[in-house]
């Protein structure tokens, strides 16, 4: 541990525009490593605010890009400007880079032998590998000119992204899911899975389980990707009580096409969205090729069970018809045969919660510095 304390240590991550499990995982490193300045290429505080007590102390560090009008908007659009972005900085004072990568190829920082880098790796971006992503840009008008200019750029950021993690000394992922990406795009096969960290003591800490209300939850950002439509048509044709919470680019679309039993709440604390886990019947999940699915593993730290899609980071962290069921086929019919089963089976609190604390905060951060101990950096 004194060797540790002596490391000159980074955290870098990708930007500090919105606030999910990337962010969480940001949060437990920091707190291994409290003196290290965090680095972002984007970092708009007053769409985080609410959050930044999490990162109480924590020097943020953002990039040139932050002062272009609009930086936390534009950064898709001007993405072929990312290796700029990160060959502005210089981190070869640094003993040790810690990088929290997905989106913006947030890696590869070494410039000669310095510093090491562990590249904690969400996901290879899903837009430079055919994966679905936040905006489905084919249904607009201009989705045709997106492509065109999409397959010019991101050729080259594919490339980028290629080289950039030869550059990284050890890979961590998230979830095995992600560990085979990182053998078909970046033919690495020397990474370790350590699981993204859940804060299952907060979940369960305010009043416990209840038992004693009858509406289905889903939630998040309102993106394409998470197939949100998928679930408010189903619960249309099922009729059950289904509760939303979350924001996003598709709520008009989603408020639009849902019935009087579907009910948005809108952005909710981060308190009120354990007690909605600790109250639904079960949480509903519908995204394809999901990268962890730390949903999944919240709503079972509220002792309730999942609803999930067959695929993806889902089939790690959800024990079938213990802790969730799954479903086949992104159909509403495939779902609503879903949701018939789990109605007619038991669940008991204590097998969620006890899948859940696989998943703890504690244990990751126990892992990260294991890990660090065991390569002596």
């Amino acid at each position: 541990m004194k060797h540790i304390a002596r490391l000159k240590v980074a955290l870098v991550h990708d930007y500090l525009i919105d606030w999910g499990g990337a962010e969480e995982v940001l949060v437990a490193l920091h707190e291994l490593f409290p003196k290290a300045p965090i680095y972002v290429s984007v970092f708009k505080k007053e769409r985080v605010s609410g959050f930044l007590p999490k990162l109480k102390d924590a020097r943020i560090i953002s990039s040139w890009f932050n002062f272009v009008p609009l930086a936390h908007r534009t950064i898709s659009l001007f993405r072929f400007l990312i290796p700029l972005i990160w060959n502005s900085l210089d981190l070869s004072k640094y003993d040790l880079v810690i990088s929290s990568a997905s989106w913006a190829v947030t890696k590869g920082f070494k410039r000669g032998s310095r510093p090491i880098e562990i590249c904690y790796l969400h996901t290879p971006p899903r837009y430079l590998y055919g994966y679905e992503t936040s905006v489905i840009w084919q249904k607009k008008w201009y989705g045709f000119l997106v492509n065109i200019y999409g397959a010019i750029v991101n050729h080259f950021m594919r490339v980028y992204d290629f080289n950039q993690a030869q550059k990284v000394d050890y890979f961590i992922v998230n979830s095995k899911e992600v560990g085979k990406r990182v053998e078909k795009f970046y033919k690495r096969f020397d990474y370790k899975v350590i699981y993204p960290p859940i804060n299952v003591d907060g979940i369960l800490e305010d009043n416990g389980v209840k038992d004693n209300n009858n509406f289905y939850l889903t939630g998040g950002r309102m993106v394409a990707a998470k197939n949100f439509d998928l679930i408010i048509k189903a619960f249309n044709k099922n009729k059950k009580n289904l509760k939303i919470f979350g924001s996003g680019i598709q709520e008009r679309y989603l408020r639009s096409i849902s019935n009087e039993n579907i009910e948005f709440l809108g952005k909710v604390s981060e308190k009120k969205k354990f007690e909605l886990l600790r109250s639904c019947k079960a949480f509903i999940l519908a995204q394809k090729d999901e990268d962890s699915g730390m949903t999944a593993i919240e709503v079972q730290a509220g002792g309730k069970p999942a609803i999930a899609y067959r695929g993806g980071g889902y089939l790690e962290t959800i024990q079938e018809n213990i802790t969730g069921v799954f479903f086949d086929n992104l159909t509403i019919k495939s779902l609503n045969e879903a949701v018939k089963r789990f109605e007619k089976m038991k669940f008991r609190q204590e097998d969620c919660i006890n899948q859940a604390k696989k998943f703890s905060k504690e244990r990751f951060k126990k892992e990260m510095l294991e890990f660090v101990l065991s390569h002596k950096l």
